[in-house]
């Protein structure tokens, strides 16, 4: 049987809620005994809502913790960084509408529950 390398990545995802390393991906991970806490921030790719706005990426807004379903009895919190878009003319800031994606047929209900954690959280 031929051995390939772990994706470690792709291991962490079966943690998380389905659907939602369309939109952020995984950039830290830390088993801290008696719960695990997953990293993540949202991907540089424009919000397609705001296509038509020249936006440049500002950074994150600050980070939300959300508990998720817990794993091998042990609690599961994700850390979330949200990026900030800024309008290049107007100076305007912009965030995904969430409410949009919620609203899409691309995501599960479970991803739409993850959801309203963050929306509860801006």
């Amino acid at each position: 049987m031929k051995h390939t390398a772990i994706n470690y990545k792709s291991v962490l995802s079966l943690f998380l809620p389905q659907g939602i390393l369309d939109y952020f991906e995984i950039v830290d991970y830390s088993d801290m005994g008696s719960y695990y806490i997953i990293c993540l921030e949202e991907l540089p790719e424009k919000p397609s809502e705001y296509s038509s706005l020249p936006l440049v990426s500002k950074g994150f807004f600050p980070e939300i913790v959300v508990t998720d379903f817990p794993a091998r009895d042990r609690t599961v919190y994700l850390k979330i960084r949200r990026r900030r878009w800024e309008d290049k003319s107007t100076g305007k800031t912009y965030s995904r509408d969430w409410h949009l994606v919620a609203e899409g047929t691309r995501i599960t209900a479970e991803f739409g529950a993850f959801l309203k954690g963050i929306l509860r959280n801006p």
